[in-house]
């Protein structure tokens, strides 16, 4: 039995050590060769893995995975049976997986390099491990991530060809929303998310999963520019561009993402074109639309995306809301003898309160 350090902590080493990468210190994953499952269990390891066996350090908690290969046996990324035995070599582990950067081990202090991974890192090259690659549409959506957390990298040729005939040939169409909303969600932290976009544009899936949804190069580069903003405005910048609320329907229905995005989303599109007047008529109906006095978190996401797309100063609207969510509304609604009036006689409060700041 051996045991061999590989993954994204391998990667991620010298991507620090090549290339000046900030130091990580992620997961490590570890790979078994020369052992079974009852080898495992035998010295306390702990089996999590469903679908191939994978396990847990009975000390460190670490995974551990017995070395396998895998085989395409129907349409789509659920469409494969793994193969771990004794007899799996190192090598034939690695060569199933997506790049080439990901595809190092350590055994050690040795590296074990088979397939070029600590050249694509000095030459910034994301490339394919194999053929096998094309069999995994969700690997279009990897190494579009990728791009967006090494944006200094290149795709190679050969590969960008691999994305492109996936696409084409409909291997992607098996895509499943929440996978998609998964990925997606991990490429809104990364450094450049914008490059998700370029890359899924690039060989077509942009297109063919979002129905080409339009995106501006410069609501590509704010959303660039604020990596540290929440995840709900991330998804409502992505949709800023697209004025047919059918478009965006079919994108929400397409993606599927949580409640609180899709809400988000909706009523971004509904105010996004509503920042122009500033009088106090407009400035309350925003507030109101927002339902800002119950649920103010909806108004801060309104106005800070407000504050990225058009640089606007949002005083006017926080002064106003300042004003109106401190009056006495139990007061006004046990003076009004027709409680039919309530809702008009708030309306007014809050208009007279927002006059009185201007």
């Amino acid at each position: 039995m051996h045991i061999y350090l590989v993954g994204g902590y391998v990667r991620d080493l010298y991507l620090t050590q090549e290339l000046g990468y900030p130091e990580t210190k992620g997961d490590r994953d570890w790979v078994v060769v020369g052992a079974t499952a009852q080898d495992l269990l035998d010295r306390g390891f702990l089996p999590v893995g469903k679908d191939f066996p994978v396990f847990l350090h009975p000390q460190t908690h670490e995974e551990y995975a017995l070395a396998r290969t895998e085989r395409k046996v129907a349409p789509g990324y659920h469409g494969f049976t793994f193969h771990a035995s004794k007899d799996v070599t190192l090598e034939e582990d690695l060569k199933r997986r997506d790049l080439t950067i990901n595809t190092m081990a350590l055994d050690g202090k040795t590296l074990i390099d088979p397939y070029g991974g600590l050249t694509d890192i000095r030459t910034k090259t994301l490339r394919h491990v194999s053929e096998a690659f094309k069999e995994d549409p969700v690997r279009i959506l990897r190494i579009a991530r990728f791009k967006a957390k090494l944006p200094e990298f290149s795709i190679a040729t050969e590969t960008q060809q691999l994305l492109n005939e996936m696409v084409a040939n409909g291997e992607a169409d098996s895509l499943i929303a929440e996978r998609v909303f998964l990925e997606m969600r991990k490429t809104l932290k990364e450094k450049s998310p914008s490059q998700f976009v370029t890359v899924l544009r690039s060989c077509g899936l942009w297109k063919r999963f979002f129905f080409d949804l339009p995106i501006s190069q410069n609501i590509l580069d704010r959303l660039d520019q604020n990596a540290d903003i929440p995840e709900s405005e991330k998804f409502a910048l992505l949709t800023h561009c697209e004025d047919n609320p059918a478009q965006i329907k079919a994108f929400i229905t397409r993606l599927k993402p949580p409640a609180e995005i899709i809400d988000l989303i909706n009523l971004w599109n509904k105010l996004k074109g509503c920042f122009a007047k500033t009088d106090s008529e407009s400035v309350l109906k925003l507030i109101e639309m927002c339902d800002a006095v119950r649920r103010p978190e909806r108004l801060n996401h309104v106005l800070h995306l407000a504050q990225i797309v058009y640089d606007l100063k949002i005083d006017v609207w926080q002064n106003a809301f300042d004003r109106i969510k401190h009056i006495d509304y139990a007061q006004i609604a046990a003076s009004c003898s027709d409680k039919s009036k309530i809702g008009e006689a708030i309306h007014q409060a809050r208009l007279l309160a927002i006059e009185e700041c201007n």
